[in-house]
């Protein structure tokens, strides 16, 4: 079984800022914005139409930050999340290598979004 689909919830007035940094940093992965409700509060994102595995919503409530891991197909697209996401203005939190306190193969990088949030992408594939 897995996952169907996860979010965050940020502050309302860095909501733009976030999704326009998830839309960047997250390009690499096939990521897009897929669907909006609630007049763009509430932004879903996904690598196929109509399948959504990643929300952001803006809330004027107090919001704790997060991890969230990202798989992807190799490391060089780990390489480029992390460039992209840097780039876009996230904080580095790891840069992309080998964690093998995990295991031999894992391979991840983690970045800071604008509202804090522990981003991660990793490849659990040997490098070929």
């Amino acid at each position: 079984m897995t996952i169907d689909h996860t979010g965050i919830r940020v502050p309302a007035d860095k909501h733009g800022k976030v999704i326009a940094w998830y839309e960047a940093a997250l390009a690499p992965l096939g990521y897009k914005i897929a669907m909006e409700f609630m007049n763009g509060n509430v932004i879903g994102f996904g690598d196929q139409p109509f399948k959504v595995d990643w929300w952001v919503t803006g809330t004027q409530e107090t919001v704790n930050t997060s991890h969230h891991a990202f798989t992807a197909k190799d490391r060089a697209t780990v390489d480029a999340f992390h460039t992209a996401a840097v780039e876009a203005g996230g904080k580095c939190n790891g840069p992309p290598g080998i964690r093998a306190h995990y295991h031999p193969n894992y391979y991840g990088a983690f970045v800071l979004d604008p509202a804090g949030n522990n981003i991660e992408v990793v490849c659990h594939a040997p490098d070929i």
